[in-house]
């Protein structure tokens, strides 16, 4: 069962149903996605989707399961009400509480509720923004800071936000609407998702956006370019406009940048250098704390406190969030009065049950990569030897024995991706192919019968030599 449309809760559902090939429920928005993604991939599968909707009632094998509309930062996003034969578990997928979503419902309190009323015997529950107190503002006020930023500057404005946050992109509309500006969008995945939300009107009575080939029509002064690359992907439109390699579209000194966004960890270098060449460029950047121009999807503890007094669950298991946004959620469940409190780890198989929750197995688990067509572990796909050869490069050494185990003359050497030279000048590949040779002079001639023993002498010899000239260490390969 898919709760919502986001990539880490779907995106490798194309990849992984040709070997599971198992029922898949989800929902509308969730199916047009899935399957516009599958139009862009050669040879994808066609995945049956099993329609559910807000409400709605389902059932599989021994488990009734009812889908509760929550607020997110996607259109359609459900929590799941499992209600098995030793009792209720219900399962929020990513939600908060959102007074006033810009499109789709509020988190449904009163269902919430009347499970609780029932009795739920376990809450599985979203972590992301454990640690972090209070409530998250509404969506709507993103769009009256959006309208703020917008209406006040002079030149363009280029917001650039999560491309599946279908609520943001509204928001972003009506401010250019309101504001007299036209909108123009930038990037493949934006696109994708605004056709399959206008499919099923949830972009309804915003003006048209206008095409790529009319924007040198527009004044500057008139127009919102919303764009891909809020985390500063290379190939995104952000960072082609950042670098000039648009062929249509261009940003000017006096232009603003609008991040309605927060930064993933991990990309914050790469955001960092496109903030640096937009502003090398004479642009303006706003970000959240300049100005309210994002909210988080996730519920702060002041709502995840509200969650638990709706829906009193004798069991709370945080999920969804790094060890330490886990265990604040557990201490916070603990202080607000649930009995128990299992915290799981990925691979832990944990059994519900009146009484104590356990974990009674582990499941193997870790990163899987698709690698063109293939899906494997990265030591299956060469990943580790590919770093290492994006780091310092590869060797390749042919070295000769006669009959009389000598060296029938001087070693071959290829270097690939390796420094041409040390400090002093010398040639990398002349101080390796030293080291070849006297790696195997150094053996007495009559070991050098094994072959093995001789190629490991030769391949620790050269990398040493290049760690020693260079710092690095090169992959090395010998025969």
């Amino acid at each position: 069962v898919i709760t919502h449309a986001h990539e880490d809760h779907y995106g490798a559902l194309l990849d992984i149903w040709p070997r599971l090939k198992a029922p898949v429920w989800m929902t509308p928005f969730t199916a047009g996605l899935l399957e516009a993604k599958r139009q862009g991939e050669q040879n994808a599968p066609k995945v049956p989707a099993m329609i559910y909707r807000a409400g709605e009632k389902f059932t599989i094998g021994p488990f009734e399961i009812e889908a509760i509309p929550v607020a997110h930062s996607i259109p359609e996003p459900m929590s799941l009400a499992i209600t098995t034969p030793v009792g209720t578990v219900i399962h929020t997928g990513d939600w908060k509480i959102d007074p006033e979503p810009t499109i789709g419902p509020k988190t449904d309190e009163a269902r919430f509720r009347a499970y609780g009323d029932k009795g739920v015997l376990a809450l599985v529950c979203d972590s992301t923004n454990a640690l972090r107190e209070g409530e998250s503002p509404s969506e709507v006020a993103v769009g009256e800071g959006l309208k703020g930023v917008i209406q006040s500057a002079k030149g363009r404005v280029a917001v650039t936000t999560f491309s599946s946050n279908v609520g943001r992109i509204v928001s972003i509309a009506r401010a250019a609407r309101d504001a007299g500006r036209q909108c123009l969008v930038l990037g493949r995945s934006l696109k994708r998702v605004i056709d399959v939300a206008g499919e099923l009107g949830y972009m309804d009575g915003l003006p048209e956006f206008i095409a790529e080939e009319d924007y040198g029509f527009i004044p500057r002064e008139n127009l919102v370019i919303i764009c891909t690359g809020s985390q500063g992907e290379p190939l995104a439109a952000l960072a082609k406009l950042s670098r000039d390699e648009m062929k249509s579209v261009s940003l000017t000194a006096g232009d603003t940048v609008v991040f309605s966004s927060r930064t993933i960890p991990g990309n914050e270098k790469a955001i960092l250098e496109i903030k640096n060449r937009l502003i090398d460029l004479g642009m303006k950047i706003i970000e959240d704390g300049d100005a309210l121009v994002h909210v988080s999807g996730h519920p702060r503890r002041s709502e995840l406190r509200r969650m638990y007094e709706w829906v009193r669950p004798q069991i709370g298991v945080p999920v969804h969030g790094e060890a330490a946004h886990l265990v604040a959620q557990g201490s916070l469940m603990s202080m607000s009065g649930i009995g128990q409190v299992a915290q799981v780890r990925d691979g832990d198989m944990l059994r519900l049950y009146p009484g104590a929750a356990t974990i009674v197995d582990q499941v193997p688990f870790g990163r899987v990569y698709k690698d063109g067509r293939l899906i494997g572990t990265d030591q299956a796909m060469g990943i580790r030897d590919r770093r290492k050869l994006s780091f310092a490069g590869h060797v390749a050494v042919n070295v000769v024995l006669d009959d009389k185990y000598e060296l029938a003359g001087d070693p071959d050497l290829v270097a690939i991706g390796v420094a041409e030279a040390d400090a002093s000048g010398e040639t990398l590949e002349d101080l390796m192919l030293d080291a070849a040779i006297g790696a195997v002079d150094s053996i007495p001639r009559q070991r050098r019968k094994d072959l093995d023993l001789v190629q490991e002498a030769v391949r620790r010899a050269v990398r040493g030599a290049a760690n020693e000239a260079w710092g690095k260490k090169p992959l090395v390969t010998n025969t």
